[in-house]
C-alpha cells in the first residue's frame, strides 16, 4: 500500500482510544466550535473526508509514493462514475484493511452526544433537537457548515468531487460518505426540515434539490449555530422601543392574535403608517409584550429574508422588516419565508402593500393614525423647549400644520435645531423641516423655482385682488382651523384655485407669485402626462402625486386641466365609466388635500360645472388691455438695452397678445439683434419681424396697419436673400 497523504489523509499509528481527542473536529487544528455536539459530527464529516482521500489515492495514485503529500490528482468523471460499482468492494476491504482508513473508521464509531432538549438556545444541539433531526441530517448540516467555518475544506471537497471548480459539498458527495445512502434519500426533498427551516439554503427557492445543489449553509448562521457567545452581527440590530411611545387603539388585540396563532408557523403582523411613525417602536414594544427581542436589518446590507427569519428563530427573537412600494408603482413579489415559529413585523407606509403579502400566516394589520396637529404642536414644543422663544412660538406652530411629520421626523428635525446652540428663527424651522421630510412628489412632477413677483403681474384690479385673497386664506389656514375650530367640519382641508385664461396670459405667474409669497414649494405637474389610457393607470398616477405632496404643505399647478377636468361623458362603454371615476378621484383628492391646488386650463367653457363648484377659488385670466400691454411691454424690455427707438404705446395698441407672447417677441427681436462687440440696441423693424414671426406661429396675419410706418423694412425679410 502507499503512504497516504499527510497533509490530509496520515493519521498517526497509536490506538485509537488515546489518539481520538488530537484529531480536531476540522482540518483546522486550532478551529474548535463552542458546542459539543456541533464539534462531534464536524470531526465525523473531517474523518470521512480523510477517509475518502485516502482511497482516492489508493484508487488514483496506486504506488505513486513520490506523489505523497498532495491531494490526489483529478481523474476521467466519466471513469470515476463508473467506478463506484466497480471497485465498491475493493473499497471496502481498503476500509478494513488500510492502516490509516481502519484508524480512521474506528473514529467514526465515537459515540454521538445526544442533543438535550435543555441544549443552548440556538446552538448546533438546539436546531438538532428542534427540528428532530435523524443522524443522517444531523451529518449533512455539519457537512455543509464546513466550508463556512474552514476555508480549507474547499480544497478536499473539490479533489474528492473530481472538479477543481466544485467547492462546496453537495448532497451527491453526502449520500458517498454516508455509511447508508439510502437515509440520504429523505434529503431530497425540499419539504425536509433542513430546507424548510433555512438552515440549508437553495440558489432558487423554487428548484427542486438536485444532487449537485450545493450545500449552503448561510454565513449569518454559522456563528449562532458553532460559537452561541459570539457577537451580535453587524448586519442586524436589536430595537428598543422609546419609554413614552403609546400604543395605538388595537394593539391589545394584536398581543392576542400572536398568542393564538399556531406555535409551529410564522406569523406575518403588518404595521401600517405614515413614514416617520412610530412603526418600529410599536413592533418593539409589541415584542417585548411577548418576552422576545426585536431585530431589524441594517439598511444598505443585503442580507436574504429567509436568512434573517432564520437567524431570528435560532436566538428566539422576532423580527421587523420595512416594506415599501417601488417608485415606478411596480411591486415587487415578497420572497418565502422559512416554515418557522418567528413573528416578523412588517412596516408598510401603504395599504397597498398588503396585496404583496402571502395569505399564510398574515394577521390583520395594525394601522397607526398620523399625528394630529395637537400631537405635533405638543412634541415640537416639547423638543424645543431649550430655544423655544415666545416670538418664535407662532412660527412652530404655523409648520406644526403645515408640516406633517410623524414623531421620529419632529424628534431627529428639534434635536438638530436644538443643537445649533444659538436663537431660532422660522427659516431654522423650515429649512429643519424640509431636510427631514426630503419630499420629492414623483416624476410627474417638476419642481418649479418662483421667479415673479406681485408687482410682476399685469392684472385688472379684480383679479388682482384675487390673487390676494388666495395667498391671505393659505396665511390664515392654521388659525382658521385650528384657532377657530373649523378643522373638524372642513376635515383640515386646504385650499384649490381654478385659473382659467388664454395662453400666455399670465396663470403660471400668478402660480409663482403665490408660491413665493407662501414660501412653499411648487411642483407644475401636465395632466396630459398623468393621464394615461389604460384603466387604472391613471388614477395610479394621481394616487401617488397626492400621497407624496400630502406630508407637507406645497403648491400643485395642475396644467392643462381640461385633459382630466372637462366634462363627464355619458357612459357608453367601459372606458366612459372609468373616465368618471377617475374624475371623481381627482375631486376626492383635492378636497383631501391640505396644500394648495391651483388648475389651469384655456377652456373654462368645456369643465364640468359640479367641479367647478367644488373650487374655493375661480380667477379669470382675460387678455390683457391696452394699459395692461404697455405695463407689460416696458416690464419686460431687457435693463441693458437700448429701447430709445421704441415706441411702445403704438406696440402696445397694435398688438393685442397676451403678456406670454410679447414676451417671446422681445426674446426672439433680442436674438436677431445681439451682435457680438456691438451696442445693445432694440429696433422698430427688429420687434415687429419678431411679431410677424409670433402671429405666425399662431397662424395670424399680421396686417399691413399694425406694421404702420415700418412695413417695408418688415416686409423685405421675406424677400431679401
Amino acid at each position: 500500500m502507499p503512504a497516504a497523504a499527510p497533509a490530509v489523509a496520515s493519521t498517526p499509528r497509536s490506538s485509537p482510544s488515546s489518539r481520538a481527542p488530537a484529531v480536531p473536529a476540522v482540518f483546522l487544528p486550532s478551529l474548535k466550535a463552542g458546542d459539543v455536539v456541533a464539534n462531534h459530527w464536524l470531526r465525523q464529516v473531517t474523518l470521512r473526508l480523510r477517509r475518502e482521500i485516502s482511497w482516492l489515492w489508493h484508487e488514483r495514485g496506486g504506488q505513486a509514493v513520490e506523489s505523497s503529500g498532495r491531494l490526489p490528482p483529478f481523474h476521467d468523471k466519466l471513469a470515476t462514475v463508473l467506478d463506484l460499482a466497480r471497485y465498491a468492494e475493493q473499497k471496502a476491504a481498503f476500509f478494513s484493511t488500510d492502516t490509516a482508513a481502519r484508524y480512521l473508521t474506528s473514529l467514526l464509531a465515537e459515540p454521538s452526544p445526544a442533543p438535550a432538549e435543555n441544549s443552548a438556545h440556538g446552538t448546533f444541539a438546539w436546531a438538532v433537537h428542534s427540528l428532530a433531526l435523524d443522524k443522517a441530517a444531523t451529518f449533512v448540516l455539519a457537512l455543509g457548515l464546513m466550508p463556512a467555518v474552514d476555508h480549507a475544506a474547499g480544497t478536499v471537497f473539490a479533489s474528492i468531487l473530481n472538479d477543481p471548480g466544485r467547492t462546496f459539498p453537495t448532497l451527491g458527495l453526502a449520500q458517498r460518505l454516508w455509511e447508508q445512502p439510502n437515509e440520504i434519500l429523505a434529503l431530497a426533498d425540499p419539504a425536509h426540515p433542513l430546507w424548510r427551516s433555512g438552515l440549508l439554503s437553495r440558489p432558487i427557492e423554487s428548484a427542486a434539490v438536485e444532487w449537485d445543489t450545493p450545500l449552503v449553509v448561510p454565513a449569518l448562521l454559522t456563528s449562532a449555530l458553532l460559537f452561541p457567545a459570539s457577537p451580535q452581527p453587524s448586519a442586524l440590530r436589536v430595537l428598543s422601543a422609546a419609554p413614552d411611545v403609546p400604543l395605538p387603539a388595537g394593539a391589545d388585540l394584536v398581543l392576542a392574535r400572536l398568542r393564538a396563532a399556531p406555535a409551529d408557523l410564522p406569523r406575518l403582523q403588518p404595521l401600517i403608517g405614515a413614514p416617520g411613525a412610530t412603526l418600529t417602536d410599536t413592533a418593539a414594544v409589541l415584542a417585548r409584550s411577548a418576552g422576545h427581542t426585536l431585530l431589524s436589518p441594517v439598511p444598505g446590507l443585503p442580507v436574504p429574508l429567509a436568512t434573517l427569519c432564520t437567524f431570528a428563530w435560532l436566538h428566539g427573537a422576532d423580527l421587523f422588516i420595512e416594506l415599501d412600494s417601488s417608485r415606478d408603482g411596480h411591486e415587487e413579489k415578497f420572497p418565502a419565508t422559512p416554515a418557522l415559529p418567528v413573528t416578523l413585523f412588517l412596516g408598510l407606509h401603504d395599504r397597498a402593500a398588503l396585496k404583496r403579502l402571502p395569505a399564510a400566516g398574515l394577521l390583520p394589520a395594525l394601522t397607526l393614525p398620523a399625528l394630529t396637529y395637537a400631537q405635533r404642536r405638543e412634541l415640537w414644543h416639547r423638543v424645543l423647549k431649550p430655544v423655544l422663544t415666545p416670538a418664535l412660538i407662532p412660527a412652530v406652530d404655523e409648520f406644526a400644520r403645515r408640516f406633517r411629520c410623524e414623531r421620529a421626523s419632529i424628534l431627529a428635525a428639534g434635536r438638530s435645531l436644538v443643537a445649533l446652540g444659538r436663537p431660532l428663527t422660522s427659516d431654522d424651522l423650515m429649512a429643519a423641516c424640509r431636510a427631514e421630510l426630503n419630499i420629492e412628489v414623483s416624476d410627474l412632477a417638476q419642481l418649479v423655482t418662483p421667479r415673479f413677483e406681485e408687482q410682476d403681474l399685469m392684472l385688472p384690479p379684480k383679479q388682482s385682488r384675487q390673487i390676494r385673497e388666495v395667498v391671505t386664506a393659505m396665511q390664515a389656514i392654521t388659525e382658521v382651523h385650528y384657532g377657530w375650530g373649523a378643522a373638524r367640519a372642513w376635515n383640515e382641508c386646504g385650499l384649490s384655485a381654478l385659473f382659467a385664461g388664454p395662453p400666455g396670459t399670465g396663470k403660471t405667474m400668478a402660480a409663482e407669485v403665490i408660491a413665493g409669497r407662501l414660501n412653499l414649494p411648487l411642483y407644475r405637474i401636465d395632466l396630459s402626462q398623468v393621464v394615461n389610457k389604460y384603466i387604472g393607470e391613471t388614477e395610479k398616477n394621481l394616487r401617488r402625486l397626492f400621497d407624496a405632496a400630502d406630508a407637507s404643505d406645497a403648491v400643485l399647478f395642475f396644467d392643462e386641466a381640461d385633459a382630466i377636468f372637462g366634462k363627464r361623458t355619458e357612459v357608453k362603454d367601459a372606458h366612459d365609466r372609468y373616465a368618471n371615476l377617475e374624475v371623481s378621484y381627482l375631486l376626492e383628492r383635492m378636497e383631501r388635500f391640505k396644500g394648495l391646488a391651483i388648475l389651469a386650463t384655456n377652456r373654462k367653457k368645456d369643465l364640468d360645472e359640479a367641479f367647478l363648484r367644488r373650487l374655493r377659488y375661480i380667477v379669470d385670466f382675460p387678455l390683457p388691455g391696452y394699459d395692461e400691454r404697455l405695463r407689460i411691454w416696458r416690464q419686460i424690455l431687457p435693463g441693458n438695452v437700448d429701447c430709445s427707438r421704441l415706441d411702445l404705446p403704438f406696440l402696445a395698441q397694435k398688438l393685442p397678445l397676451a403678456g406670454g407672447h410679447l414676451r417671446s417677441i422681445v426674446f426672439n427681436a433680442c436674438l436677431q439683434s445681439a451682435r457680438r462687440g456691438s451696442k445693445a440696441v432694440l429696433t422698430m423693424p427688429a420687434v415687429l419681424a419678431a411679431a410677424k414671426r409670433e402671429y405666425e406661429k399662431l397662424d395670424r396675419p399680421l396686417s399691413r396697419d399694425q406694421l404702420g410706418a415700418h412695413v417695408a423694412a418688415v416686409e423685405s425679410l421675406d424677400t431679401s436673400p
